[in-house]
């Protein structure tokens, strides 16, 4: 056990109510609810490091809503796999992990208030996207004591810039010239073990008697929730165990292949680690750490200035680097899009010419409209997209060039372009276990317009909007195996 934690960057800090910190608390708290890990975890690491200033035990609170329109067995499942990997960790260390779902719509109102009562500090983790801005806001009114929010999402801080950029090209120029600058300060790997603070229990007694932690010793225990449980658990465990699996497993058949064979949708080249990485099961500082070992790249070798070209920054092999493009441009351009545009799930939002093209082409002629039912159902005259969408409903994922083929059949076979929007937000948040975060929105919106260009011909339907097409993709993919997984 180290004697001190390494501080966490103020610029990935916000102080959300500016009370003071209560010296005489008896703890403090940590309240996990994106970045659900306990590696890699700039969240924990800053309540460790109030923990270790203070002489204080760590309470976690990892707690998961019902009450929303997509809460579902599939999603819960998922996190509960994930909180009893975090339940063994922090026992492991001494620290209170106290997991909690609501077993009915609103039964968690005052409970992080009665927590935060007996606290020293609390911490939060920063999400622009989906309810969690709201609920941050919100709690940040209630807390008497002072409340951080951390955020511990990417490579480069969400406040890093001011803007949403509206291309890649645009994001990866600045993140080329801005990346040196925080890759040195990297998260803490096992902050728990870094820090020095005492590791015993806080004795959450009365709490627990009003609100009873989570006893998730059968498959069964969520069977009694108010959640959708049609939609029951896909193929993945959650959970930091497994999400490390999944990664050695693309370090070792995958990363090679990644450049060529990603978009092959039954080739395996591609990582699939978006369901892990949107829970917060892992952080894409451990992916980056991991893949760079694997290339034995030297840090010192990092620019300090770029041209925004994808090839030739990071100097490590063609595949890595498409990937690392995956990893950090596309994924961070998506969360400080969302993070600095309020309106990044609103059909304004998109680009001017993408609304004025698409508006222009709202009456014509669809040769096919299917009712949101008939998509669920995957019920259209398309084999190759029926059976992308049977891959979102019995995994909870699509592969990403499935995805891309998904939305643009549905914005084709929509009454109107906001009908198309509606849909593919609808029905990836409902079953996608990567929906609902910021990557989700902007590969949805992304078919509409955003972060492209305007691509000719101009197209009945599309506009000047990018077309795509089955019989391009089934001329382009080996799509057999794929067609046959998928199957009715």
């Amino acid at each position: 056990m180290g004697m001190n934690v390494k501080a966490v960057p103020s610029i990935r800090i916000r102080n959300m109510n500016r009370r003071p910190v209560n010296s005489g608390g008896d703890y403090v708290l940590y309240w996990m609810t994106t970045s659900r890990r306990a590696n890699s975890n700039y969240g924990l690491q800053r309540a460790a490091e109030h923990a270790s200033r203070l002489k204080k035990p760590l309470v976690v609170f990892e707690g998961l809503r019902c009450g929303h329109q997509w809460a579902a067995a599939r999603y819960h499942h998922f996190v509960a796999d994930g909180m009893r990997d975090n339940q063994a960790r922090f026992h492991e260390h001494g620290v209170t992990h106290y997991p909690w779902m609501e077993p009915s719509p609103g039964a968690g109102k005052g409970l992080l208030q009665a927590l935060a009562r007996r606290a020293c500090v609390v911490v939060g983790d920063d999400f622009p996207v989906f309810f969690l801005p709201r609920m941050t806001a919100a709690a940040a009114k209630l807390l008497d004591v002072a409340f951080e929010i951390v955020d511990s999402i990417g490579l480069l801080p969400l406040h890093a810039s001011d803007q949403a950029f509206s291309s890649a090209y645009a994001f990866r120029r600045f993140l080329h010239e801005s990346l040196h600058l925080h890759i040195p300060q990297a998260p803490e790997p096992d902050p728990l073990s870094a820090a020095d603070f005492p590791r015993k229990s806080a004795g959450l007694d009365g709490v627990r008697k009003t609100w009873p932690a989570l006893k998730m010793n059968t498959r069964t225990f969520l069977k009694d929730f108010p959640i959708n449980h049609g939609i029951g658990p896909g193929v993945f465990r959650g959970g930091t165990t497994a999400a490390r699996e999944r990664l050695e497993v693309f370090l070792n058949t995958g990363l090679s292949r990644y450049g060529e064979e990603r978009s092959h949708p039954s080739s395996g080249a591609a990582s699939g680690l978006s369901p892990w990485l949107h829970w917060g099961h892992i952080s894409a500082h451990e992916v980056f750490q991991r893949v760079m070992e694997k290339e034995n790249w030297d840090p010192s070798s990092l620019p300090t200035r770029g041209n925004g070209r994808r090839e030739g920054f990071w100097k490590v092999s063609l595949s890595a680097q498409a990937f690392l493009d995956e990893l950090i441009t596309w994924r961070e351009l998506g969360f400080h899009y969302c993070a600095h545009n309020p309106m990044y799930d609103r059909w304004e939002s998109l680009p001017a010419w993408a609304r004025d093209s698409l508006t222009r082409h709202a009456a014509d002629k669809r040769p096919w409209i299917y009712a949101l039912e008939q998509l669920d159902a995957a019920a259209t005259h398309d084999g190759i997209w029926n059976a992308a969408q049977r891959q979102l409903l019995r995994e909870g994922f699509i592969h990403n060039y499935m995805r891309m083929l998904w939305g643009k059949k549905i914005l084709e076979w929509s009454s109107t372009p906001m009908e198309a929007l509606e849909n593919m937000i609808e029905l990836n948040n409902r079953y996608s276990l990567d929906g609902r975060n910021a990557n989700s929105y902007n590969g949805i919106f992304w078919v509409m317009g955003r972060f492209d260009r305007p691509w000719g011909p101009e197209r009945p339907i599309y506009g000047m909007v990018r077309y795509m097409s089955s019989a391009q993709t089934a001329k382009k993919f080996r799509l057999a195996e794929y067609l046959a997984q998928y199957a009715a």
